[in-house]
């Protein structure tokens, strides 16, 4: 049985919307894919090209790709990024929207990012969506 996940509207390539519910994130990473892409399967070590929306749980929109209209990438699985994303985008699909629950061990920790508005402590959700991958 998983944890409470929010709800997340919007499908792939659209900038989504979470409800929370009233209840605790989980205290383990939580992956869920919301959409199943058909192409390839991300590796560790490849570079990942992504549009995503972090959210602190419960709280507000800290940073998404979808209002600057440009994706990112990144090496995937090699620390170039929060654990979190590490462990719950390696082995998914381009072309699927997947949504993490990141504790914050996994996360920024007990420091968290001030300037960012993430306090330590903080789970952070982020709905992935995989554009694309290069090894």
């Amino acid at each position: 049985m998983s944890a409470a996940l929010p709800q997340v509207s919007g499908s792939f390539g659209e900038k989504p919307t979470l409800t929370f519910p009233d209840a605790a994130p989980s205290p383990e990473l939580e992956v869920t894919v919301l959409e199943r892409g058909d192409g390839e399967i991300v590796e560790a070590g490849d570079d990942i090209e992504v549009h995503y929306l972090g959210q602190s749980w419960g709280g507000r929109v800290f940073d998404n790709s979808y209002d600057r209209r440009s994706s990112i990438s990144f090496g995937i699985g090699v620390g170039q990024v929060i654990a979190g994303w590490d462990e719950g985008l390696v082995g998914q699909q381009v072309g699927s929207r997947v949504l993490l629950s990141i504790p914050s061990h996994l996360g920024y920790g007990d420091r968290g990012v001030p300037q960012a508005g993430i306090k330590g402590g903080d789970t952070l959700v982020f709905v992935v969506d995989i554009v694309g991958t290069r090894r």
